[in-house]
C-alpha cells in the first residue's frame, strides 16, 4: 500500500466551503502582537523585554528633550533678519 504525502482525503472539496476567507484575523493578530528582531549583538545587551523597554524609553526622553531645548542665554536665540537699508538720496 502507498503512502501518500498529502494528509488530505480527496473527498474534501474546499471549493464548496463557505466562508473561508485569506487573512481574516491577520489585523485583529497584527494589533495584539509587537515582535521585534533584535540581531544577535543587540540581543546579548539587552536579554530581557524589560531591558528592552527601559532603553527605548530612555532614547525617547533623550529624543523629546533635545528638540524641547533651548539656546542657552537670549543673545543666542535667534532673531529675525535685519531690514536692509534704503540708500540715501
Amino acid at each position: 500500500m502507498r503512502k501518500d504525502s498529502d494528509d488530505l482525503r480527496p473527498e474534501y472539496d474546499f471549493a464548496s466551503l463557505e466562508g473561508a476567507v485569506r487573512g481574516k484575523y491577520y489585523r485583529r493578530y497584527r494589533a495584539g502582537v509587537n515582535l521585534a528582531l533584535l540581531e544577535p549583538e543587540v540581543a546579548q545587551a539587552f536579554p530581557t523585554d524589560a531591558a528592552v523597554n527601559e532603553a527605548l524609553r530612555s532614547a525617547m526622553r533623550a529624543s523629546k528633550a533635545s528638540k524641547e531645548s533651548r539656546l542657552p542665554n537670549d543673545r543666542m536665540q535667534r532673531t529675525r533678519p535685519a531690514r536692509a537699508k534704503k540708500p540715501r538720496r
